[in-house]
């Protein structure tokens, strides 16, 4: 979940925004301006988390809050693609729709990803292992931070509109691994959540069984 919430592009998007909506057409000023308002809606987003978590649980939200990043993505890389040129430049109408559009993608993000990345490690670890496995989630959280922090500007200049297919790939790509792979843990106690991965119908093999429930069974 670290690698996800970095590679659907979200650090990207915040730490250059400015250089972002410069490069499309905006002016200096109305580009700093566009890093504060991201912020306000970030927090904003997030307090709106607070209240929806436990009831609707993490993995609607998670899938969610993917298909609102995913089709934000899309329309941004659409929208650089048919209108950025060589000049670097766009009219100004669609760069404001590029602003909303990168609005749009922080809240998807702020709602989902970015507080569950940390709030479901703490929930899936069993007590036995859970110092470990925190250590291993913020670790490799800021692992590839810094991967996409460093190339970011290098795929943008390559790569241009289609960086942004690139990182709406990856958010596909989690999405599945929600749907598929990540089990629900609202309400679920600390202290039962290995049941809940000896009850996936993937994590179940690998796991195995419970040695209290093979006693039982023999």
């Amino acid at each position: 979940m670290p690698a996800f919430t970095q590679l659907n592009g979200i650090n990207a998007i915040g730490f250059y925004a400015p250089v972002l909506l410069r490069t499309v057409g905006m002016g200096e000023s109305l580009a700093l301006l566009s890093a504060v308002i991201t912020v306000v809606i970030y927090t904003a987003s997030t307090v709106v988390f607070m209240f929806v978590i436990d009831r609707f649980g993490r993995r609607t939200l998670l899938i969610a809050g993917s298909l609102q990043m995913l089709a934000s993505e899309l329309l941004i890389g659409a929208i650089m693609a048919a209108e950025l040129g060589d000049e670097g430049g766009m009219g100004r109408g669609y760069a404001a729709a590029l602003f909303v559009l990168i609005g749009v993608y922080v809240a998807g993000y702020s709602w989902s990803w970015g507080p569950m990345t940390w709030l479901v490690p703490t929930e899936v670890f069993p007590l036995e292992i859970r110092s470990a496995g925190q250590s291993v989630t913020v670790a490799s959280g800021f692992v590839f931070t810094i991967f996409v922090a460093q190339g970011f500007l290098a795929m943008l200049c390559r790569m241009r509109a289609w960086l942004f297919f690139f990182f709406a790939g990856w958010t596909v790509v989690m999405t599945g691994f929600v749907y598929w792979f990540l089990p629900e843990t609202k309400g679920m106690p600390i202290e039962q959540v290995g049941k809940v991965w000896r009850e996936h119908w993937f994590w179940g093999r690998v796991v195995g069984v419970d040695e209290s429930q093979a006693s039982d069974k023999l």
